[in-house]
């Protein structure tokens, strides 16, 4: 699933190639999206992340906001024969953006462009006295909660399991066991960790292209994520994987406690 560095890859993508264009046409190729099938064309005046959505908002007054979900992405082409997967068209004079999605979960919304402060967004306007406050004394392990898009903004399976890594934090641990000391350091090697992200354009393990269809570079700076029975870069032990709500977690027991 694309996280924050992914969806905000993206974004600076498209805001670099649409900003200030006219869209011509719209066209819905999957009865799932049927709800903006009459999608009003405009100017794109503005094209952003909201966690892990992309909001392209429109000099109309109306916001495209596009969720990728599992498998979702966006690929530029100058042709406009529809790629395997497509969903969805945006035309424009010199080119079309697709929403290629082989398993069907992205979703896509036309709304009214709203001014909301977001203050849960590690690399945006973070408020880290009100995490504090609101979110560090619960009682859940801190990888859930890094993973709430409600407590924290954009972080995914693969982004938590590196962040505790770098942490030196087990992601066994309950959240309201941590001190404010390592909530810092959390927050601290999230934010290295999610700019690098963004720099080597995300992390491809999987389905991830960035919008010209290429693969990211970030899978090479994994330190624990899929790296189960190799060594621990840190401390030469093995990296371990466990289950948590349903999905993996990689970590090396002994150098995060």
């Amino acid at each position: 699933m694309p996280e924050l560095p992914e969806v905000e890859t993206l974004c600076r993508q498209l805001q670099e190639k649409i900003c200030g264009r006219k869209i011509l046409t719209s066209e819905v190729y999957d009865n799932k999206l049927a709800v903006i099938k009459y999608l009003k064309t405009g100017k794109i005046i503005k094209v952003e992340r909201q966690g892990k959505a992309i909001l392209i908002h429109l000099n109309n007054g109306n916001s495209i906001k596009i969720h990728l979900r599992m498998t979702g992405r966006l690929l530029w082409k100058k042709s406009l024969s529809r790629p395997m997967h497509g969903r969805w068209r945006l035309s424009f004079a010199d080119g079309h953006v697709f929403l290629v999605d082989p398993r069907r979960f992205a979703t896509v919304k036309v709304e009214k462009t709203k001014q909301e402060k977001i203050n849960n967004d590690l690399l945006m306007n973070f408020d880290k006295v009100a995490f504090l406050e609101k979110q560090a004394g619960r009682k859940i392990n801190v990888k859930t909660l890094l993973m709430d898009q409600k407590a924290l903004a954009g972080i995914g399976n693969i982004y938590a399991c590196e962040i505790l890594h770098r942490s030196g934090i087990s992601p066994l641990r309950r959240a309201s066991a941590l001190s404010i000391k390592e909530w810092k350091k959390i927050f601290s090697y999230a934010k290295r960790i999610l700019k690098k992200g963004i720099e080597k354009r995300g992390t491809s393990i999987s389905d991830w292209r960035d919008l010209y269809g290429r693969r990211g570079e970030n899978q090479h700076e994994l330190k624990v994520y899929g790296r189960e029975g190799e060594k621990c870069f840190v401390c030469g032990n093995n990296i371990c994987r466990i289950k948590q709500g349903g999905r993996s977690t990689f970590y090396c027991p002994f150098c995060q406690k």
